[in-house]
């Protein structure tokens, strides 16, 4: 492997995150690439990118082709977890660097895909990531499920409810607002009643306009 393309990504949330920060990958993937003298023809980043697919992250599409089109030799990046949030993009895209004759290096997990070893750690630390997420995915269900059955709050409160602690309570002149909208809903429309809000200057909860789809939303 002598021509290599580097790879970085943060997510939105993760931009201030100075274990994860963009500069603290290049400045790895670089150090590697001098460390074993390789040519580093780019290192493309996602920044602010959290998508879970390979079709979301345009710099590792960029990043991915290069490699398969042949004219790097192998992709270079901090960890997995910032290439691939899917198994199944990790093993396909595998299985592509493998029939290419390419080689994937993820420097934190110390994984080179181009020995047999590293395909079993790689394909190892895969499927833990994924099982990882599934859990967290299903801890949280638990827990959103558990605070619905106690009745607590969960989510943003709708118009006409205020958060107290872990509950909503009954916001007064909201109250009267959606009153005021079913009563209006017998002879008018969404839209119209929207209009006639605006014109009366009664704001939503942003203190914004309001729209026919929020009326709608109040009516439902």
């Amino acid at each position: 492997m002598k021509k290599v393309v580097g790879y970085c990504r943060v997510s939105s949330a993760e931009q201030a995150s100075e274990g994860l920060s963009l500069q603290m990958q290049q400045d790895k993937v670089r150090q590697y690439a001098i460390l074993h003298d390789l040519e580093l023809v780019d290192v493309i980043v996602d920044a602010g990118v959290s998508a879970k697919n390979i079709s979301g992250r345009p710099g590792l599409t960029k990043a991915l082709d290069m490699v398969l089109n042949g004219n790097v030799d192998g992709l270079v990046a901090w960890k997995l977890d910032r290439v691939f949030r899917s198994l199944l993009d990790a093993t396909q895209t595998l299985e592509q660097f493998k029939r290419s004759n390419k080689r994937l290096v993820l420097i934190s997990e110390m994984i080179d895909t181009g020995s047999a070893m590293g395909e079993f750690v790689y394909n190892l630390f895969a499927s833990l990531a994924q099982l990882e997420r599934r859990l967290t995915g299903e801890r949280t269900k638990s827990v959103l499920e558990s605070k619905k059955s106690r009745k607590e709050h969960v989510g943003k409160p709708k118009y006409g409810y205020t958060p107290e602690g872990k509950f909503l309570t009954c916001n007064a002149e909201q109250q009267i607002v959606i009153q005021k909208v079913r009563d209006m809903s017998k002879s008018m429309s969404c839209r119209a009643i929207a209009r006639s809000l605006n014109e009366q200057g009664i704001m939503t909860k942003q203190a914004k306009s309001w729209t026919h789809v929020q009326i709608s939303a109040i009516l439902s």
